[in-house]
């Protein structure tokens, strides 16, 4: 089967201690060039989490149907509904299969990983401090399973194969956790850095992530008009001493008006040089969801 092989590439993809080397070596300096766009090709929605093989894309996604309401408010918030996607696309951005994952008002997937074999996913309420569920897709054969439930919004689950761990936040990434592949939580702790709301993380060694996320700086004035906007940044996290290594602003936006690290994100290297793999933009935003890659530029 030819997908087996070439889903399999992901780990020659992902030199994690190069990725790590030219991550420490960004700052606020970093120009983010533009090297590749490619416009997917069926309807993307809400694009969520993000793994790029060197043949294919899986793109996690929500669409919503009713929108929940009172998100913030727990005596009032209501889940809403909708359908949670995991698709498979070719590189090309040509849909190969949708995969509907979630369970009644769990239908909103987060940030996604591979850890070789399995695309981890958790998949929420839309609403943060409700429950969750985590399920783990199979890249060859696309079965998916559910691994275990958390009593919490979670937005992204990065498995570490080396030690059989998932590494998570929930909602904006306040709190972070550490799980067994049976759901038992070894470990919490809160986020030390309100910088962004990280989004989607990708496994770089064993304890460590490398983060994305967004920040929407909103006046009272914007408020009013409904207008904002989005502040971007990358942190790379240190599970085990609970610590952020680095972390760095991203201020670059498309022309639908998102910065780039806007929920999906995934880094490669190739020779000397950092790639960002994103696809910020919705569905029904201006030109649709894209897969763009960005070359990091030092100064």
């Amino acid at each position: 089967m030819v997908f087996v092989n070439q889903v399999g590439r992901l780990s020659a993809m992902r030199n994690s201690q190069e990725i790590r080397e030219s991550f420490l070596a960004c700052d606020r300096t970093t120009q983010w060039q533009l090297e590749d766009s490619i416009s997917f090709k069926f309807p993307t929605y809400h694009p969520q989490g993000l793994v790029v093989t060197e043949n294919y894309v899986f793109l996690s996604s929500v669409e919503v149907n009713e929108p929940p309401q009172n998100v913030f408010d727990p005596n009032k918030s209501t889940p809403g509904s909708g359908v949670g996607h995991l698709f498979i696309a070719n590189r090309s951005g040509s849909l190969i299969k949708d995969l509907i994952i979630g369970e009644g008002s769990m239908y909103h997937p987060g940030g996604i990983d591979f850890d070789g074999e399995d695309i981890w996913i958790p998949v929420g309420e839309y609403r943060p401090h409700a429950r969750s569920m985590v399920v783990a897709v199979n890249a060859f054969d696309f079965s998916i399973r559910e691994v275990f439930r958390i009593n919490d919004s979670i937005g992204w689950a990065v498995p570490d194969p080396e030690k059989s761990l998932i590494y998570g936040g929930n909602w904006g990434s306040r709190v972070l956790y550490v799980w067994n592949q049976k759901g038992e939580e070894i470990e919490q702790w809160k986020n030390p850095s309100h910088f962004v709301d990280y989004q989607d993380a990708i496994f770089l060694n064993s304890g460590e992530v490398i983060a994305s996320g967004i920040s929407v700086l909103l006046s009272n004035e914007e408020a009013e008009k409904q207008m904002a906007s989005e502040l971007g940044g990358l942190a790379l996290l240190d599970f085990k001493t609970k610590k952020i290594v680095h972390e760095i602003p991203i201020y670059s936006h498309t022309k639908a008006g998102h910065v780039l690290t806007r929920n999906p994100f995934s880094l490669s290297i190739t020779g000397e040089d950092l790639f960002l793999h994103v696809a910020p933009d919705d569905g029904d935003d201006l030109g649709g969801t894209s897969l763009s890659t960005y070359k990091a530029v030092r100064r």
